[in-house]
Formats: structure tokens, sequence, C-alpha cells
């Protein structure tokens, strides 16, 4: 029995009719064997939501056209449309598929994307989902955000900051949106993640928005990376590797700086000469204190950009400088 929602039922009305319009059904059809090396078409289901009717892209979940030979994609008014990827990218479970359609039709019609930065806990949102390809419209399910930035491991093995929510999210309505009262796509239902009974999870839209260009021009997201795992340093670690300027009691050592635990071989960082146990006090001549600053800002670079860093290794301070690479 789900809750009661305190709201003017026209709102809620009104937002899945102005979202509803752009979800679609996407069905995909993959070729599988049975024990005999029999191969035989399956046919998986899933939902998506259109985000530019004039070029027909549409947005949806990785896993929903994951290795789908063929894409039948059936909008909410009842056309049926071949589609294709354009992109997709497995760490988001995000994917970009395009359909033709006629011209004596005109466009599809393409959701509003709200800002998931705006979200708040207890907020009212709908999960929105075309499982069926049937006349009827959408299915529908409400609920309230739960939680924001809940970090959850995908079964890709990335970590994702998701929205979550006590909306109903199940395979056929994975990849369609999850909307505010106002109608506007504020996440991205994925039913990917591990089972957890009565909670659903969606990716926030700014996510989606911050890679759909990637997606759409080059068909991946390519991530820069240098190869470091490392771990913020405490007094005690500072204590251990002499760190302060030169450790003498009265110059109340500066107790910064992250220290690389580990170096992955063959990585930018491996190549430039970091090893385990050096710490990194400055990048691009900021200071830094805690690994998310490195990672924040090696995210924001280009791959074969270079960035400087100062290493402090067992008191000795020197430069490296570390070629961006994409992560492999």
């Amino acid at each position: 029995m789900g809750a009661m929602i305190p709201v003017d039922e026209n709102v809620l009305v009104n937002a899945v009719e102005k979202a509803g319009k752009s979800v679609v059904n996407i069905a995909s059809v993959r070729m599988m064997q049975d024990q005999l090396y029999r191969v035989f078409p399956v046919e998986g289901v899933g939902s998506g939501v259109v985000i530019d009717g004039q070029k027909g892209y549409i947005l949806t979940n990785n896993h929903v056209i994951d290795d789908a030979e063929r894409l039948k994609v059936t909008t909410a008014d009842g056309r049926v449309l071949r589609g294709r990827v354009v992109g997709s990218d497995e760490a988001t479970d995000l994917a970009v598929i395009k359909v033709e359609s006629g011209d004596d039709e005109g466009p599809l019609p393409a959701a509003e994307l709200g800002d998931s930065s705006a979200l708040r806990a207890g907020q009212i949102v709908i999960a929105i989902g075309n499982p069926f390809g049937l006349t009827g419209g959408p299915t529908v399910t409400a609920g309230i955000v739960s939680s924001l930035n809940r970090s959850i491991q995908a079964r890709s093995g990335s970590v994702l900051e998701l929205v979550q929510t006590d909306a109903a999210i199940n395979p056929g309505n994975s990849g369609g949106p999850l909307v505010n009262t106002k109608g506007e796509v504020v996440a991205i239902n994925t039913a990917n993640m591990p089972y957890a009974q009565g909670i659903g999870f969606a990716v926030p839209i700014n996510t989606a928005k911050e890679i759909l260009d990637e997606l759409v021009e080059k068909g991946k997201v390519s991530r820069p990376w240098i190869g470091i795992a490392s771990i913020k340093v405490t007094p005690g670690v500072a204590r251990y590797y002499g760190l302060g300027g030169g450790g003498g009691g009265g110059s109340g050592g500066r107790q910064e700086g992250v220290l690389v635990a580990g170096v992955e071989p063959y990585s930018p960082a491996d190549d430039a000469g970091l090893r385990r146990g050096d710490i990194i006090e400055e990048i691009d001549g900021s200071r830094v204190d805690d690994p998310s600053q490195i990672a924040s800002y090696v995210r924001k670079k280009r791959v074969d950009d270079r960035v400087n860093l100062t290493v402090n290794r067992y008191g000795r301070q020197f430069q490296v400088a570390v070629q961006v690479d994409e992560r492999p």
C-alpha cells in the first residue's frame, strides 16, 4: 500500500500529461544461445525519454540497449520507429539512441529537463515508463525523494551518485524519466541496481547533461585519469613520513597533502615516476589535502593535458609532470 501523498491531484495529473508525451517504449532484440548452441532472439523491454524531438534523440539506460541487435521504439502516441544506438556509457548506465520519424508526422515531443541539484529529500517525484508500448499511455508511480547523492556501486563496478526514491522503479520504467511536480525531468530511472525492496534509484539529470554532448558526438565518454589511489594525510601519517618543514618540533609542521597509496602499472602516474608513499602537496600550484580534490581536478582536464604535481618523498620536495590519459 503506497503512502498517501498530500498534494493537489491536478498537479500530479498535469505533470504526468506534460512529461508523459515524451516517454517511449524501447524493445530490444538480443541474440542468445541455448545449451545446444541454437541462437534465438530474446526481447528486452524498457523506457526512454525524448530529449531532442527534431533530431530524434532519446535518453535511456545503457542496460536497456546493451548488446541489442535491433531496437524498436514505440512513442506515446503509438508510432513505431526503428532506433539505433548513438552513444552509451556503462559508468553512468546512460545511453542515447536516435530514431528517424516520418516527415509527415512531425518531430517527437521532447521533455523539459530540470535541475537535479535543486532536488530536496521529501520532494514529490513521479516515475514514468512506457513498458508495454500499448495504447493507454504511460505507467506512472509516485513517491518522494528519500535521499540524495546516494553512492551505489553499479554492476559495471563504477560508483554512481544516485537519487533514491520510494517511487516504484522496475525493468519496465527503467530508462524513463523521474519528474518533479512541474513535469520536468530530474533523473533517469535505473533498475540496474542491486535488488532493494521498496527503493528505487535514478541517475540525476545533471549527470546526464554533463555527458550528453560527448555521447552524441563521440559515442562514448572519455574520462581523464592518472592512475593513482590516494588517502588523506592524518597527523599520524604525517609524523610517520616526517612531514612539516624538517619535522622540527617548533615548526608546527603543516600536515597537508595526499598520500599515494597505490600506482596503477603503466598508468600516467607510473610513467611519471610516482611511487607508493609519495605525498602530493600541490596540483598545478594549488594545495591539496583531500583525495577528492585531485579526482575532481583531473576530471575537469582533457586527455593529453599535463598536470604538475608537487611531491614530497620522505621529506624531499620535487615537481612531477603527469600527462593525463583516458581511463582504460
